[in-house]
């Protein structure tokens, strides 16, 4: 039987960071990925450039396709609204990043293979077993289907939300789970709507009830998706016609976009996006689960690939400092007071759309402002409650009294 320090399930952005940070402090790592590396994976792939700052190591050139300055709001595919992230006068300039995960996720794991952790990819976990001193884990590779058997000392879940590590742990009991679904729809700059650039990422609020659309620009490629949030702690994927609408919605964008699609031909890839919904453990002995495993994706934005970085990082550093009981404490100080005011947000938002869209995200400051709670510039603790205030100003006292009926 191999033997490991770590164990880690899953390469994308959680799981390689993990590896990475603890191989590079010295511990025996193993990074697990059921798929062969590069795989496709399914996300909008954008991310605040503040990205850097977690991978200085890594050339951009390496991994990122467009750099956005502008985006693009509208309201049933109308009313649209062009807004520079850098407006004039601005001290500090911020971009958003664009990748294909695919290349990306490859790009961390590579990292994390220099970094010193054993790369083992078209390998399956199957099961994990707590014994006394360690845990089992068995897998089998998909192509051979040869099994693979190994102990650790700790494991860290970075499988997403219905991996085998959750499902082995009484974690994550009671989920809020989005559901996204998008196309990789092949563009060449100068078709279609005349602001179809490569540096304007494309949001849309009105189509889809509860939820947004977005196209984002790739090299040689749009993704064109729309994706349905509930805070109010449900699966969205229990919603009957939520993959009929959420088709609909990229079809019409599309067709908005003066794209032509063949409907018949359309590849479409679905996925769940769990979301925060609050303070709850996000470790269980010598299991660690972190990024989407955690539910850690903001439930206003609905983004996670920093945040799972971050998350990445902190479990690495718990497990070298031998403080593996204090991973969840950790995680809570670093997101919980943030996402929970996102969340509170997010239940106003998703519910009064065009009220927020009217008088929020169309107001001078807002797209600026949005990116800087990307970045963390800006949080939303610090500006929850003006937000609030303003809408009861704009829409007045009805809204309120409805909201909290």
């Amino acid at each position: 039987m191999l033997n490991y320090d770590l164990v880690v399930c899953g390469a994308g952005p959680a799981g390689t960071m993990a590896a990475a940070e603890a191989a590079k402090a010295g511990l025996k790592v193993a990074l697990l990925e059921k798929q062969f590396l590069p795989r496709h994976k399914t996300c909008g792939g954008g991310m605040p450039m503040v990205m850097q700052n977690s991978l200085r190591d890594l050339a951009p050139e390496a991994f990122v396709e467009s750099q956005v300055t502008h985006m693009r709001h509208t309201w049933n595919f109308d009313d649209a609204y062009l807004a520079p992230i850098n407006p004039p006068g601005v001290d500090r300039q911020l971009l958003l990043w664009m990748v294909q995960r695919s290349i990306f996720d490859n790009a961390l794991a590579q990292r994390a293979v220099k970094s010193g952790a054993e790369l083992r990819d078209g390998l399956a976990v199957r099961s994990l077993e707590v014994e006394s001193d360690g845990i089992k884990v068995s897998a089998q590779a998909i192509k051979t289907g040869s099994h693979f058997v190994a102990k650790a000392k700790y494991v860290i879940g970075a499988d997403g939300a219905n991996g085998v590590t959750v499902k082995s742990t009484r974690l994550r009991q009671n989920r809020a789970i989005a559901l996204a679904m998008e196309i990789e729809h092949p563009h060449q700059w100068g078709d279609g709507h005349a602001e179809l650039r490569p540096d304007v990422a494309h949001l849309e609020y009105g189509a889809i009830k509860r939820g947004y659309a977005w196209i984002f620009p790739k090299a040689d490629h749009l993704n064109i998706g729309a994706g349905v949030f509930r805070p109010d702690r449900k699966d969205a994927r229990n919603t009957r016609t939520l993959r009929a609408d959420l088709q609909q919605t990229i079809f019409q964008y599309v067709e908005a976009m003066g794209l032509q699609i063949d409907r018949d031909q359309a590849r479409f890839h679905a996925h769940p996006l769990p979301t925060w919904n609050g303070k709850e453990p996000l470790h269980e002995g010598r299991i660690l689960l972190v990024g989407d495993a955690a539910g850690l994706i903001n439930p206003l934005f609905g983004d996670g690939i920093l945040h799972a970085v971050k998350s990445g990082t902190i479990a690495a550093q718990c497990l070298v400092d031998e403080a593996a009981d204090q991973y969840t404490d950790r995680i809570h100080a670093e997101f919980a007071a943030n996402f929970d005011a996102a969340l509170t947000l997010a239940q106003v938002f998703y519910q009064w759309t065009g009220a927020c869209y009217k008088y929020g995200v169309k107001s001078e400051r807002a797209t600026r402002m949005a990116t800087q709670l990307l970045y963390g510039d800006l949080l939303f603790t610090d500006m929850a409650g003006r937000a609030m205030r303003k809408l009861k100003r704009s829409v007045g006292a009805t809204f309120f009294l409805a909201f909290n009926s």
